[in-house]
């Protein structure tokens, strides 16, 4: 039986978020089998809008045997037909859903280069980022639910009051955000394990509303690439090629990581993210997470990097929208929550506090604060 939440989402994911106009062609990537519920109604929505669906089902756990043992040769032919269909596609729709978030646990770091290098990054990083409509969402399965600590029912009822958010009220709201980034030259960020200073002038700052990953909510920029300086301690778990690692900490000068740490996970693998190429060791992305639904953390970027009273501060890759002219294979988001029962922190902008303990302190960002989106 069709769920009726998942109608109103393919609504507002085609009409809203992609925009399909008739004759468009859609490549629609469905991971796991839950995920085929909503992808329904996707094609239904996608086909009352003139669009034309194409869906491919492309799921870890049915290509892990793949990534871990294919060659050099393989991943460049199955990477080549994936990029002629995003070339050719106008928009791009990915609905994940996997059962297990570590399907990929245990493939050699030799075997996801190779798929960072001729899949990942020419597809997806370059391709489909700069040239295609494009949105990604997860579908709200028992892994997310266990993921989240929460019961199946109460999560799925979260997972489309966050996805289903009022987005141009919240694209209203991120406009003075926007202006005051854009406008302003150095950040400083302190906290527990955190006193970070870095520039982001000239840089612009770019808004996420609805447009790009559901759920959404952020504003991003990026600082100057050589000007980040001091440590900064993130107390949210990552995922990262299949591990997962917390209580991340990392050191900088002259906006290069020279200090990793971790509380939990290996070291070893952690520092070696950072040395996989030049551009690792430096960051590609600065961003207010601002989504009032969302308010703990679950392992999860797309949920996780929107967390209301967050900030991601982004090793790797610089997106082309916001760009300090870093380029990276890895673009690994990692997250900072500042309000109380996390420990709290203030975020100035040229010396002006405007964020203290999650919450916005002055009068031109206080939409943005979550009396204001709920209300």
């Amino acid at each position: 039986m069709s769920d009726p939440r998942n109608a109103q989402l393919a609504d507002q994911l085609v009409n809203y978020s992609l925009g399909v106009k008739p004759a468009e062609l859609l490549y629609l990537e469905v991971k796991g089998l839950g995920a085929l519920n909503l992808a329904r109604d996707v094609v239904d929505a996608t086909t009352a809008a003139g669009g034309v669906p194409v869906l491919i089902y492309h799921d870890e756990a049915v290509y892990r045997g793949f990534w871990a043992h294919a060659g050099e040769t393989q991943i460049k032919e199955y990477a080549a037909a994936h990029m002629d269909l995003m070339k050719r596609a106008d928009t791009f729709l990915s609905i994940r859903g996997s059962d297990n978030p570590f399907d990929l646990q245990g493939v050699t770091e030799e075997q996801m280069s190779l798929m960072g290098r001729h899949f990942m990054t020419p597809v997806h990083m370059q391709e489909r980022l700069n040239n295609t409509r494009w949105c990604v969402l997860r579908y709200p399965n028992s892994a997310m639910a266990v993921m989240a600590h929460r019961n199946q029912r109460d999560f799925e009822q979260f997972f489309y009051d966050v996805c289903c958010l009022d987005y141009s009220k919240l694209s209203a709201a991120m406009d003075p955000l926007v202006a005051l980034l854009e406008r302003s030259e150095q950040v400083h960020i302190e906290g527990p394990g955190t006193d970070l200073r870095f520039s982001i002038a000239g840089i612009p700052a770019v808004k996420c509303d609805g447009h790009r990953n559901i759920p959404d909510g952020e504003v991003y920029t990026a600082p100057v690439k050589d000007s980040v300086e001091g440590s900064i301690t993130y107390n949210t778990g990552s995922i990262h090629k299949g591990d997962l690692y917390d209580g991340v900490s990392l050191t900088f000068e002259k906006g290069k990581i020279v200090k990793s740490a971790c509380s939990l996970g290996d070291p070893g693998k952690l520092a070696s993210a950072f040395t996989q190429d030049e551009g690792a060791a430096y960051v590609g992305e600065f961003a207010f997470g601002l989504n009032p639904y969302i308010t703990q953390a679950m392992q999860d970027i797309l949920f996780d990097e929107k967390i209301g009273g967050s900030i991601h501060f982004t090793p790797g890759n610089a997106y082309e929208t916001a760009d300090n002219g870093n380029r990276s294979e890895l673009h690994w988001d990692l997250v900072l929550i500042q309000t109380p029962d996390q420990g709290g922190g203030t975020i100035s902008v040229d010396g002006r506090r405007v964020r203290e303990n999650g919450l916005f302190i002055i009068d031109e960002l206080a939409a943005l604060n979550p009396e204001s989106l709920l209300g």
